[in-house]
């Protein structure tokens, strides 16, 4: 059986695969798995899916069940190395130990998320082990819609009811985490996913180190998403850090957009929100967001409780209004009634729904006064929110490196403070790009950068075609034959002869070769070099 190293499907005798397009034949550049690894003697790896300074995953089958699933590699950047080809780790001697910490931390954090793979919202961890000198973790692979792509069919944004029982798993998720010890920090659009039957499951897991900056890895946050906190050095993380955002990212789902990023936020920390969104929402949900969202952490939310009950405060006071309703109907006769003050319970009803209604609305004209958002929105027009609510990507993407020389590619990096290059070394021959050429990159140009401290962009660099073609050289100065085959990527050795038509030290030609020949790169070829014409010696007689 022969399969896509893209989808995992049958390839049915083609390179490309029909199913998913993924051409076969490719490479996968280091330092990811070559193409086709298997782990663990039952795990295929295929290509990979995502990155970031902490690890890698993978598409990948699993040879027992014939299941497809997802493979993620402990790949801490920069602090290990990895042979063309080979799937051995090798860690640098200074950076062991830190290594070993943090790969340490990674086994126990994704143990924690396997024993609470009951909760809905989290990934279900299949298998944990060693291998390569390294650690793999084996989840479930779902059909899923991402979660932008389900807001962008959803008309742009969600309504309230729609997006309250979505949310609520993620918020008991969130909690179980911390209350084992470690949180997510990363949840953000682009980490959430829709399952075929309508709920919300998160991805993007990373321990805290890779979720903040001043570590030994290379920090991945969420624009909009990741709290002010997480561009401290090493400031410590905890459930205020994810509330910021869970809110961010529920904001996002009803209003169609992210909040700014958390650093413009300290600048200025207004929420922009169209007044016809504020309208459609209850005051109580504005609110919660409103302080789930406040960039000092002494002013926001401060555990999942409160969050929850923040979000809830409509319908408790629904509760509280039918527990009226039921103890009037249960200790108050009619007749009761008309004795007491001759009202009917009908009449006592109706007087405490008005009460509830009332004290109701002298919340919502206090919350209006009161709340951290008024004012902000009285100058978003429904224009301005359409504008705002797209869900087309406008951020920057990843740059089209191919084609370019990479030492090209590495000033133009350089300028660029989104993006950084790393060259994987498993340098390749190609026919369609010369040498010193980048030929390949991972992630591809015009993938989105939507991490706040940009993407690290993986380049392979071609070594030009494998033939050589021998250059005209004869009749040239030693020196200038010896450069000519130096640029076509092969090796001269020199071989002298006399010659009556050949000056002394140029070229007579190839030995066992013509101008045209094709060789393999690197190979050695002999020179013929004229020693000019042989002096013959002529004996006087007498």
């Amino acid at each position: 059986m022969s399969l896509c190293m893209g989808c995992m499907q049958e390839l049915n005798g083609s390179t490309v695969c029909p199913h998913c397009h993924f051409d076969n034949s490719e490479v996968q550049p280091s330092p990811f798995l070559p193409l086709g690894t298997e782990l663990a003697g039952r795990y295929l790896t295929g290509v990979g899916l995502d990155t970031n300074g902490e690890s890698t995953r993978y598409i990948a089958y699993e040879k027992q069940t014939g299941n497809v699933v997802i493979v993620t590699e402990f790949l801490p950047i920069g602090l290990f190395s990895r042979d063309e080809g080979q799937t051995e780790l090798k860690v640098n001697y200074d950076d062991r130990l830190t290594f070993n910490k943090l790969r340490d931390e990674f086994v126990s954090y994704f143990r924690i998320v396997s024993d609470l793979k009951d909760l809905s919202a989290l990934t279900n961890i299949v298998d944990i082990f060693q291998e390569n000198n390294t650690v793999y973790v084996v989840e479930e692979k779902e059909d899923l819609i991402p979660f932008e792509e389900y807001i962008e069919r959803s008309n742009g944004r969600l309504d309230w009811d729609i997006a309250r029982p979505l949310f609520m798993p993620v918020i008991s998720a969130l909690e179980a985490l911390h209350k084992r010890g470690i949180g997510h920090y990363a949840v953000a659009p682009k980490n959430l996913f829709i399952t075929t039957s309508g709920k919300i499951r998160m991805s993007g897991y990373a321990t805290e180190n890779e979720r903040k900056r001043g570590t030994a890895l290379k920090s991945q946050l969420f624009s909009g998403a990741a709290a002010p906190e997480q561009y401290e050095e090493n400031f410590p993380l905890d459930d205020i850090t994810d509330i910021y955002g869970l809110c961010s990212t529920l904001f996002y789902a009803l209003t169609g957009h992210l909040p700014k990023s958390a650093l413009e936020r300290l600048k200025d920390s207004r929420l922009l929100m169209s007044t016809s969104t504020v309208k459609s929402l209850p005051p109580h949900v504005v609110s919660a967001l409103a302080n789930g969202l406040q960039v000092q952490r002494e002013n926001r939310i401060t555990d999942f409780d409160e969050l929850r009950s923040q979000l809830s405060v409509a319908h408790t006071a629904k509760a509280i209004q039918d527990e009226i309703s039921r103890t009037a109907s249960m200790n108050i006769t009619k007749e009761q009634a008309r004795q007491k003050n001759g009202m009917s319970h009908a009449s006592i009803v109706i007087i405490s729904v008005a009460v509830t209604v009332l004290v109701l609305g002298i919340a919502g004209v206090f919350w209006l006064m009161q709340n951290p958002l008024a004012g902000v929105f009285s100058g978003n027009n429904d224009a301005t929110a359409a504008s705002t609510s797209s869900t087309e990507w406008t951020g920057p993407v990843v740059p089209n490196y191919v084609g370019m020389k990479y030492e090209d590619v590495v000033k133009a990096a350089a300028a660029d403070d989104t993006v950084v290059v790393y060259r994987d070394y498993n340098d390749a021959y190609s026919d369609k790009y010369a040498e010193g050429v980048v030929m390949q990159q991972y992630p591809p140009a015009g993938s989105k950068v939507d991490q706040e401290d940009g993407i690290t962009v993986s380049v392979t660099v071609s070594l030009g075609a494998q033939m050589r073609e021998l250059p005209a050289i004869q009749g040239n100065k030693i020196d200038e034959a010896a450069q000519s085959l130096a640029d076509a990527g092969l090796l001269a050795t020199a071989e002298y002869q006399y010659s009556d038509t050949v000056a002394e030290n140029r070229v007579i030609g190839y030995k066992n070769h013509v101008a045209g020949d094709t060789l393999e790169s690197g190979s050695n070829i002999i020179i013929i070099v004229s020693k000019g014409r042989q002096q013959t010696t002529t004996q006087a007689t007498s």
